[in-house]
């Protein structure tokens, strides 16, 4: 390949390294929606009530680890750390090593940890980190588009993982992913979100405390 020819081949990288530079974190998140859109389920991050929202049924005061799957850029990374106390860890799996990496580099508290990985490995992910259990998880992973039996999988380690009177809370654009919960959620809260693209469905699977 001639020197012309390397030249014609990088100026569109140098355009995409333009762009992603100018979006910031927007970039980071429409560069892994393109790679992984089956993963990520969404091209924009969400909004801050879905967020709020989202974050309101936490006690955090009896939160000890909390736990998020596809945490993309880290929308609810940073809302989740402002309300952690000092003594809590937060962890958050992802299989797009784009996003691992940015939160890594973005993200400097002592209680944040990024892993590279599968949601259905949760239980070694976290006894890895030296904790034996969560108090809540968080996921806005497209249940009804991953590859079969993830779905699945992912809800019912997420159930032994939780502690009693914890509780997995889930964020989607379809109420699918409720179908996924109800196998092992006897208890499952259920509201809205119309100020979000696109509006979503929000859901709160409490794990009994007999299961203690």
């Amino acid at each position: 390949m001639t020197s012309s020819e390397l030249a014609r081949e990088a100026l569109p990288q140098k355009i995409v390294r333009k762009i992603k530079h100018s979006l910031g974190p927007w970039g980071v998140f429409l560069e892994g929606f393109i790679r992984h859109p089956v993963m990520v389920g969404s091209i924009i991050p969400s909004s801050r009530f879905t967020i709020a929202k989202m974050l309101s049924r936490v006690k955090w005061d009896e939160c000890k680890l909390f736990v998020e799957y596809g945490p993309g850029v880290g929308t609810f990374c940073r809302p989740v750390l402002d309300r952690l106390p000092r003594d809590g860890a937060l962890i958050v799996i992802d299989t797009n090593p784009l996003f691992i990496d940015y939160l890594r580099r973005t993200i400097t508290d002592n209680r944040f940890t990024a892993v590279l990985g599968s949601a259905a490995d949760v239980e070694e992910i976290i006894r890895a980190q030296g904790h034996d259990h969560a108090d809540y998880v968080l996921s806005g992973l497209p249940f009804s588009t991953l590859p079969e039996g993830v779905g699945p999988a992912i809800a019912a380690a997420t159930h032994r993982v939780i502690r009693p009177g914890g509780a997995f809370l889930v964020y989607q654009f379809t109420s699918r992913a409720r179908d996924f919960m109800a196998r092992h959620f006897t208890r499952i809260d259920n509201d809205f979100e119309l100020l979000n693209v696109m509006p979503c469905f929000l859901f709160w699977g409490w794990k009994d405390e007999e299961a203690a």
